[in-house]
């Protein structure tokens, strides 16, 4: 699922194998081509772009923005999640996003532009793109793709939705690592509901919390499967456009199994029936033995419980898992 596209994985063995510095030139443009051929035709594969740079455009808004990679310039439109616009160009759309808020087209309009610089301000810095290079078409003259897009906090379209500034909406795909969708438009769900009830974002304009941001600090995604992440593959050190077989996000994704002696040793103080299955963060259902990040965000997904018995009814809980973890739970 994370094979590097088109003619990249023969440039890079040519390379390695190559002792002259004019190779490593050659491959570098070989990637690049090969992105381009790609954005053109589209892959089954995921594309995976590293130390991406958003590009200053007056188009971008809150889920579609220029991006720079290397010498290549992109436009890409997340998946999922769906923004307000920031002018009135395209009038039936702004009604629709405005109707779903219970807000006017021009708090709407407000809506979308807080969203624009949440955005710019979550990707002041790199950040990853993961892309099939499937069209997403528009109006730009520059082909836009659907993308998921990882900052150093996590996923850019569910920070949007947790902070109340885009619905649970828009063109969906199986996310890098995952199965099926599901789970992914369940946990935007939550922080949909989550930004509701809060009464910030779009859901709070009409109150002056436009600008309120989630009070509480908490775990975005970073897809990934609950398999034991393998070592980055090898690539070329002058390669313009980078590319890995393996999401490399900023911050470290512990594997679902232990990875050494020190992360047994910290599961292993996690206190027997001390966890409450209703509100515990993804980072304290982590430290139970047996559940990674995939399956900490399943069991939120699937809250509320009426007590920890109907773990069972949670995907990937079978009789064996759910002996395993349930005695951490009151």
């Amino acid at each position: 699922m994370w094979r590097k596209v088109c003619t990249c994985e023969f440039g890079t063995a040519k390379l390695m194998k190559s002792r002259h510095g004019i190779a490593v030139v050659a491959v570098a443009v070989l990637w690049i081509s090969a992105v381009d051929l790609c954005a053109r035709e589209g892959t089954k594969d995921w594309v995976v772009l590293e130390n991406c740079r958003l590009i200053t455009n007056p188009a971008n808004d809150g889920d579609s923005f220029h991006v720079s990679v290397g010498p290549n310039e992109y436009l890409f439109r997340l998946y999922f999640v769906d923004a307000p616009e920031t002018d009135e160009m395209t009038p039936r759309r702004l009604v629709d996003q405005a109707k779903y808020f219970a807000i006017t087209v021009p708090q709407a309009i407000e809506v979308g532009r807080a969203a624009k610089e949440f955005t710019r301000q979550k990707l002041s810095g790199p950040f990853t793109v993961f892309t099939h290079m499937s069209d997403a078409m528009g109006q730009s003259r520059l082909e836009r793709f659907y993308a998921f897009v990882q900052t150093s906090e996590g996923d850019l379209g569910e920070q949007l939705a947790r902070n109340g500034l885009a619905r649970n909406y828009g063109f969906k795909a199986v996310p890098p690592g995952l199965k099926n969708s599901r789970l992914e438009i369940q946990k935007l769900q939550q922080f949909e509901d989550e930004a509701r009830q809060e009464k910030i974002g779009g859901w709070g304009i009409n109150v002056g919390r436009l600008n309120t941001r989630a009070p509480r600090q908490i775990a975005f995604s970073v897809f990934a499967s609950e398999q034991k992440p393998q070592p980055p593959a090898t690539r070329p050190a002058h390669s313009t456009v980078p590319a890995s077989p393996k999401p490399t996000p900023s911050t470290p994704i512990p594997a679902t199994t232990p990875a050494g002696p020190n992360k047994s040793h910290a599961k292993a103080k996690t206190p027997l029936g001390r966890v409450d299955i209703n509100t515990a963060t993804e980072k304290e259902l982590t430290t139970v033995p047996g559940i990674g990040h995939v399956m900490a965000a399943r069991i939120i997904a699937a809250r509320p419980f009426r007590s920890a018995d109907d773990l069972k009814r949670v995907s990937g809980i079978g009789d064996k898992k759910y002996a395993q973890i349930r005695p951490y739970f009151q």
